[in-house]
């Protein structure tokens, strides 16, 4: 159930404190997305809405209704025209998106507690949950199992930044449905798009012309090969049936703590205010939560704040994160190149021995194939430019045939988390826990986090149950974690990645014993290297690297690519890329690193411009921002800060 906060609960940021009003007015959530539009779908189907009094305006290409003089914009998922929420809130469909999803919108036709200027609407639920993503899904999908177990009534709101459920989702993907089996075991009855299982699995070591054959140590037979982010619409389905809320479009931007430094919910973005600073006619949202988990993915802006304010890291005796940024297409191939469930990763070629990072490509359903390039963020080189060397790879003779005559349908980025065993953080925290790629889970030598993150949030589902309805501890959640195969994975794995600190040649020698030989019980735990951003060199050890033009037929330039990911964002908002001190980019980064963030941003985020007096100064393109957190990571002096933007803006995937 919704509930609203009384005046007397009191939320407050960390420096701060403020209650909440209780006067109400009528509710009015809708802003403008933004000024660089998407056109609807003009085959789509008219849409279904309710009988009240409305009128229909196009705001950034989008139909929107208003219903009773007030505004409505998206916070359901992608499901039908017209259902119910948990709260019995009545659901319309309302917004169509270029690429044929529909975006529902829940209508809430009631008055809701709205408060002074300095103050913000409140919602208050049992557990609150940041993040649509595999993670956060499965512990909202597990959560309500448990209440109909036990017949206990909790509410459980999901709130998630993309447009839509999975519109900022993109990973691989080879998917291994261990914690999908055990969260829902009837899936494959249920029209899960987890449909091409796969049938090959090879590994190849590259050079410049030629491609070798290696074992596969990746062992993917009963896996699948999927988009994460359809896979992720439908669990948002299959959470909303349980009577899980989700709210997309909402972006989670701070952490509310009570007196006692508890956490008591998340404050999304400030959407009241223009790029100027000036007021607009919109406004904030707190959804306060007995229990909060944070899913936001890898490096989640809030999972940062709350593991350095609670010393989780120290409190779990963990090495740093390291990281790698991944680049993907989606393209579609002729048909006698297709071969549904075939799986390559590739080692070597065009990276030099000294960076760790490979390939990967999958065949997937209707002549579609995932390709794709990681590199990992402890690169040494600062003209190194993940997104080239990708474009590169695409041209190697083993490659350019099956590509040759294809169509790039998607294109996406995100950073992924490599640091395994080394780096878990405790998760735990006063009010809540880090659960999925925020805390890091991904199993590096099998290229593999979705069922690691999903089972993570099972875990602290059931911890967070034992919490609210036995009067137990989120300590419950770490305990189950280490006893977990969640952990037995994870520790088997853990000198995988840390083994190429020494080279590539070195790192294949270390890993083959560890996963042929010793399986996982060597005596001893390699540690990684330095933390991403200090691995960079200055640019005087190294030589500038000339990359080839794009022939735009197999590579492209990054606005072409970019234009692919649909992304979007309101222009007339603050800068959510914020420089901590301003004169870095042209005091440090510029004359030492040569300007490293005009390389390794995979959307042209950063340039370095000259001003009226021929001086270069560093220009972010927000807008162009894919999400993917490179900055945040890589930066050598860890200067630019990845804050959350409007809720509904950033990439919009629908098949990555």
């Amino acid at each position: 159930m919704l509930r609203l906060l009384s005046k007397s609960h009191s939320f407050r940021k960390p420096s701060s404190s403020s209650s909440f009003s209780s006067s109400y007015s009528q509710t009015h959530i809708c802003n403008s997305i933004g000024s660089t539009s998407i056109s609807p779908n003009p085959s789509a189907s008219p849409i279904e809405h309710s009988n009240s009094p409305k009128s229909t305006h196009i705001i950034n290409g989008y139909p929107h209704i208003q219903l009773l003089g007030r505004k409505f914009c998206s916070l359901g998922s992608q499901i039908g025209s017209r259902r119910l929420f948990s709260s019995g809130y009545c659901l319309n469909c309302v917004n169509l998106r270029a690429n044929g999803f529909l975006r529902a919108q829940s209508v809430v036709a009631e008055t809701r507690s709205f408060c002074s200027e300095s103050d913000r609407e409140s919602i208050q639920y049992d557990v609150v949950i940041v993040g649509a993503g595999p993670a956060g899904l499965s512990a909202a999908i597990r959560l309500k199992q448990l209440c109909r177990e036990k017949d206990v009534d909790l509410s459980v709101c999901v709130v998630e930044k993309g447009a839509e459920v999975g519109a900022h989702v993109i990973s691989g993907n080879v998917f291994e449905p261990r914690a999908l089996n055990e969260l829902l075991p009837q899936w494959k009855e249920e029209e899960s798009p987890i449909t091409v299982p796969v049938t090959s699995d090879k590994f190849w070591f590259l050079t410049k012309d030629r491609a070798f054959s290696l074992p596969s140590p990746f062992s993917n037979k009963g896996n699948y090969v999927i988009s994460l982010s359809q896979l992720v619409r439908w669990m948002g389905v299959k959470a909303e049936e349980l009577g899980v809320e989700i709210y997309p479009g909402f972006a989670a931007s701070e952490i509310l703590y009570d007196a006692n430094d508890t956490v008591i919910g998340i404050g999304t973005n400030d959407m009241g205010v223009a790029k100027d600073g000036s007021k607009k006619e919109n406004f904030q949202h707190s959804y306060a939560g007995r229990v909060t988990l944070l899913a936001e993915g890898c490096r989640g802006s809030l999972s940062e704040q709350i593991m350095k304010k609670y010393n989780l890291r120290e409190k779990g005796d963990a090495q740093h994160q390291t990281y790698a940024l991944g680049i993907k297409e989606v393209w579609e191939i002729d048909e006698g190149k297709h071969d549904p469930g075939a799986v390559l990763h590739t080692l070597g070629w065009p990276l030099d021995q000294k960076t760790y990072g490979g390939s990967f490509l999958y065949h997937m359903k209707d002549r579609q194939i995932s390709i794709g390039f990681v590199v990992a963020l402890n690169y040494h080189n600062p003209f190194l430019n993940p997104y080239e060397e990708f474009q590169k790879f695409k041209h190697h003779p083993a490659i350019k045939p099956l590509l040759e005559g294809g169509t790039v349908l998607q294109y996406g980025a995100r950073t992924l988390n490599e640091g395994g065993f080394q780096s878990i953080p405790y998760p735990v925290f006063p009010g809540g826990a880090v659960i999925g790629c925020s805390a890091g889970f991904l199993n590096v030598p099998k290229i593999k986090g979705t069922h690691t993150a999903m089972k993570s949030g099972m875990l602290a589902a059931e911890a967070t149950l034992s919490v609210l309805h036995e009067g137990s501890n989120m300590e419950k959640y770490w305990n189950a974690l280490r006893s977990s195969w969640i952990w037995e994975e994870l520790y088997k794995s853990r000198n995988f990645r840390p083994a190429f600190e020494y080279g590539l040649i070195p790192g294949l020698a270390i890993s083959a014993l560890e996963h042929y030989i010793m399986k996982g019980r060597a005596p001893l735990t390699l540690k990684h290297g330095k933390p991403d951003h200090k691995a960079t060199n200055a640019a005087w050890f190294h030589s500038p690297i000339q990359y080839p033009k794009p022939d735009g037929v197999l590579s492209f330039d990054i606005p072409t690519s970019l234009h692919r990911s649909n992304t979007n964002h309101e222009h007339d908002q603050p800068a959510h890329l914020r420089l901590r001190d301003p004169k870095i980019p042209e005091l440090v980064n510029l004359p030492e690193y040569s300007g490293p963030e005009s390389r390794y941003c995979p959307a042209r985020v950063y340039e370095y411009i000259p001003d009226e007096k021929g001086q270069m100064k560093l220009q972010i393109n927000a807008q162009n921002c894919l999400h993917c957190k490179a900055c945040d990571i890589k930066d050598p002096r860890q200067n630019i800060q990845w804050t959350a933007p409007e809720g509904g803006g950033g990439p919009g995937y629908s098949i990555m």
